[in-house]
């Protein structure tokens, strides 16, 4: 019975156990860590941190309409990933709309202009932010997350959005009072394990693309500035993987670094992406950028590329060190686009 409801036979297994997994394991990693063995507070730790990832990549899947077969289910469960990693301050159908125009228009469309805020911003402000990142905190991702939850009260005639806002910050402070109250070292933890979601997630949208970034509110064009054709697009999109051959390890964002692969055609599902990619690409592919080499660019990087202009250059394949250069984007998360 349950088959009716997804879109594709092969995807009824792997989906339905990493949405249980993500949907169960959630709620179980909190129990774990209040309890008072570190060991299995540890577990806990680990379990909400990967839960929290997997709900993010869900909502890519589901907005992409990968998972099920209609557009109303498909938003029903991406809703409810939204609700486990916080993202439910946006609506999950301008987070499709806004991303959709990513794979349109070919260029990172922004909500916000996080560098012009900072840049306009008072010193000691635009000085924070800038030691929290050195520090490796990520404050632009947190700047980001604040705007969205802002919006509605900056924009006009958004009376009903307000409301909703409110109402979901008293929900979500609620419930974090609670855990706090039960369990202080769970409520610590909770933190740790939503520093480390965004963490991961800020690093594989770093390095996937050196598109053109453009802060666009409404539905106004990107410039026609250039031919952003699909040889354009495959250019400068980049295949951040542990290495192409590790399911495992890659799964740590669901298979997310394919992302040439989902770039050639964005409806195949996570669970397809490896395949597909060995289908278009060798082993050998310049777009491919193993994470190894990506670590030292994340840290050289990590307070230049705030304040930057572009994300850098990759090298040919024959280099060395081809992606010290790759300086990479910052506030282009599919999860702050509005």
């Amino acid at each position: 019975m349950i088959a009716q409801y997804y879109r594709d036979p092969d995807g009824i297994l792997p989906n339905s156990a990493a949405i249980a997994f993500t949907v169960l394991g959630y709620p179980l990693g909190i129990a774990l860590m209040t309890q008072a063995f570190w060991p299995v507070k540890a577990i806990g730790l680990l379990l909400v941190a990967l839960t929290l990832i997997w709900s993010a990549y869900f909502i890519h899947e589901l907005a992409h309409q990968t998972i099920f077969k209609t557009l109303e289910a498909n938003t029903r469960w991406g809703m409810a990933m939204t609700w486990i990693n916080g993202s439910c301050y946006a609506y999950f159908a301008d987070l499709r709309r806004k991303h959709m125009r990513h794979h349109v228009e070919r260029a990172d469309v922004m909500t916000f202009d996080v560098q012009g805020f900072l840049r306009r911003a008072p010193a000691w402000f635009r000085n924070t932010v800038l030691a929290l990142e050195w520090a490796y905190f990520p404050a632009v991702e947190f700047v980001m997350r604040g705007y969205v939850i802002a919006l509605p009260f900056i924009r006009p005639g958004a009376g009903k959005s307000r409301l909703r806002i409110i109402a979901i910050f008293g929900v979500r402070t609620a419930a974090f009072a609670a855990l706090g109250w039960y369990s202080l070292s769970a409520l610590a933890l909770y933190a740790a394990a939503y520093l480390a979601m965004v963490t991961v997630l800020r690093f594989a949208d770093c390095f996937q693309h050196t598109y053109d970034a453009y802060p666009i509110l409404d539905e106004s064009p990107i410039p026609n500035d250039k031919l952003r054709d699909r040889a354009y697009e495959q250019a400068n999109t980049y295949t951040n993987v542990v290495g192409v051959d590790s399911p495992w390890l890659n799964m740590l964002w669901l298979n997310f670094g394919y992302h040439n692969a989902h770039h050639a055609r964005p409806t195949v599902p996570w669970y397809r992406l490896p395949a597909f990619h060995r289908e278009l690409f060798d082993a050998s592919d310049s777009q491919v950028i193993p994470v190894r080499l990506l670590f030292k660019s994340f840290h050289t990087h990590r307070v230049i590329r705030v304040l930057s202009a572009d994300y850098g250059e990759v090298l040919p394949l024959e280099a060395a060190r081809r992606a010290d250069g790759f300086v990479g984007a910052v506030g282009v998360s599919f999860l702050t686009a509005v």
